[in-house]
């Protein structure tokens, strides 16, 4: 095996239907390179809307042992087909959040929770439509390196243990035998041979990305089961969106990194979803209130920030060791862009998501054509490993005839 081969890691934000930009980005990629995603990539990471594509790119096609089943283009249709379906249009929800809210605070009315139905949107819909998506395929059959991150809000499955190893898969995340009752992150994991370390979890995408899409105040947490193949048993999860705690920075160091060999050399592909955290005066933040800071109204300025601080105290390191080996595809939302809501499906933002991507991808030619040959360097490098690549060069690949 070539130990000189750079491993290409893609990391794809969270965001909601704002999923639809990476997913642009990758059909460009794959349409000029004639190649799929997992032919040119090796760990897919990501949260959330993240984690929905990054799975789907790696479910094998039923008919194809080996060959994906999805295209980034078929994201795009599912985004615009299914937006509507898992988000549809309701001006009430926000009003019946706080109406729950107040309901918690004070009344405690068991019949204004049915009726205001705690301002999640019906969990049904989005069930369905990555039922649809994902079918039975388990995390271990993903084609690539998949790493999915859930934030578990149940801590009872918590262990003493004698000694941290390898916290892959595992939800301890203290050393010694110290542990922490409360909420923690959980990377589910299956990984390819010369990366993995602890088998792969049994438990179905289906599962692992429900619970990592389960965002705060939009869907209820998700309750499922994985089953570890080395001595834990069974463990029982309710997880929420992986955002919470994921982002490169914290990817990077908390669960991609530990399984790059010696030797070898991590590429870093970011593919964002538009910043959307603003500047706040200090008089317009003491005006907030104590409600004021998470009131949608305001734009949720207080869980925008916690949401975003982690990355910010991580970055400056993270491009330093990453250096020229970090490819970041993102920009601000302006004011005449799409919207910053996750929850907007309407046929005018799906338009301006579009158009968003499009400019991401303009005003970054130079870096997506090295994006580009990185990625078809890579696959071809993998396949002279296989012994199987054609001869032939490398870098003539926008003539790349389309297809495989």
């Amino acid at each position: 095996m070539n130990t000189d081969r750079d491993i290409i890691a893609l990391f794809n934000y969270g965001g909601g239907m704002r999923g639809l930009i990476p997913a642009h980005i990758m059909a460009r990629i794959e349409d000029v390179t004639g190649l799929r995603m997992v032919d040119m990539v090796d760990i897919f990471s990501g949260p959330s809307t993240g984690a929905i594509l990054n799975a789907a790119l790696n479910v094998p096609h039923p008919d194809e042992p080996g060959r994906p089943k999805y295209r980034a283009r078929h994201l795009v249709k599912f985004y615009e087909r299914e937006g509507l379906n898992i988000f549809p249009y309701d001006r009430f929800r926000e009003f019946r959040a706080l109406i729950h809210d107040f309901n918690n605070r004070t009344m405690r009315i068991g019949q204004l929770n049915a009726l205001f139905r705690k301002g999640h949107y019906d969990p049904r819909h989005l069930g369905k439509s990555l039922r649809d998506l994902f079918g039975d395929t388990k995390l271990s059959e993903s084609l690539r390196s998949l790493i999915i991150p859930v934030f578990n809000i149940d801590g009872e499955q918590l262990e003493i243990v004698e000694e941290a190893g390898d916290t892959g898969n595992t939800p301890v995340h203290t050393r010694g035998n110290v542990t922490d009752r409360g909420g923690h992150a959980v990377w589910l994991k299956s990984m390819q041979p010369e990366l993995r370390k602890r088998p792969a979890p049994d438990v179905s995408l289906f599962d692992a990305v429900v619970a990592s899409t389960a965002a705060p105040t939009y869907f209820p947490c998700h309750h499922f089961k994985v089953k570890y193949g080395d001595g834990r048993g069974t463990r029982e999860y309710s997880g929420i969106d992986g955002s919470i705690f994921d982002n490169p920075c914290i990817s990077y160091h908390g669960a991609i990194r530990r399984h790059i060999p010696e030797g070898r050399k991590l590429k870093m592909i970011m593919l964002g979803t538009g910043h959307t955290l603003k500047s706040i005066k200090k008089e317009e933040w003491n005006n907030y209130g104590g409600l004021g800071v998470v009131d949608p109204v305001n734009d949720l300025p207080l869980i925008n920030i916690l949401f975003h601080a982690s990355e910010t105290a991580l970055m400056e390191s993270f491009g330093d060791e990453m250096r020229d080996s970090l490819f970041i595809f993102n920009k601000r939302m302006g004011a005449n862009g799409p919207a910053a809501q996750i929850d907007d499906a309407s046929p005018g933002q799906l338009e301006r998501l579009k158009t968003f991507a499009e400019e991401m991808l303009e005003e970054n030619k130079k870096q997506f054509d090295d994006v580009c040959h990185l990625l078809v360097t890579n696959r071809d490098r993998k396949e002279d490993e296989k012994k199987t690549a054609p001869k032939g060069g490398i870098f003539s690949f926008f003539g790349r005839k389309k297809g495989g």
